[in-house]
């Protein structure tokens, strides 16, 4: 029976990553994530969405060399722990590649186009710039709501950010 009981234990750690690969990277974090989506803070959602983000990018990174990956015997222990990191509250890690490596390749504040500026369609067109987008607006809504806009503003101004614009979304 005791070697039975050591054949057993020897399975388990030869095979640990295989086993705990899938309960860390994947059946904890789905049931952390369900937590974070019933509770109202936002903090915790933006955790698990990182998370999620970041192990689709692991899960693409393996696809796409998995032929290579094959040739690293470390590779499951590697990422095994890499997925223990990003886990692991206590170490922030999925905040850590997200805001440091992710972030800056997708969100460059040189390319993004905010909502009321329209993008530019055509080289002899006006210029991309607040004036146009203000007459685009008019255009479209009214010189009448133009101005409840920029009335609502000057009123948030002494509220606080965005507080004449709640009533808008709720």
């Amino acid at each position: 029976m005791g070697s039975g009981a050591g054949s057993f234990l020897k399975v388990v750690l030869k095979n640990f990553d295989v086993l705990a690969g899938p309960v860390i990277s994947l059946v904890y974090p789905l049931y952390a994530s369900v937590r974070a989506i019933e509770t109202k803070s936002p903090i915790d959602d933006q955790q698990w969405l990182t998370y999620w983000v970041l192990y689709s990018l692991l899960t693409l990174f393996e696809l796409t060399f998995n032929k290579l990956l094959e040739w690293v015997p470390i590779w499951p222990y590697a990422k095994l722990i890499l997925t223990c990191w990003l886990v692991i509250p206590y170490f922030s890690g999925a905040a850590y590649v997200y805001e440091h490596f992710v972030r800056p390749v997708f969100v460059n504040p040189q390319t993004i186009n905010i909502w009321y500026v329209p993008r530019k369609e055509d080289v002899f067109k006006k210029p991309d710039d607040i004036l146009t987008a203000a007459e685009k607006y008019i255009e479209e809504h009214g010189t009448e709501q133009f101005e409840n806009i920029i009335h609502r503003a000057h009123k948030s101004e002494t509220r606080g950010a965005f507080a004449g614009f709640e009533e808008d979304y709720h």
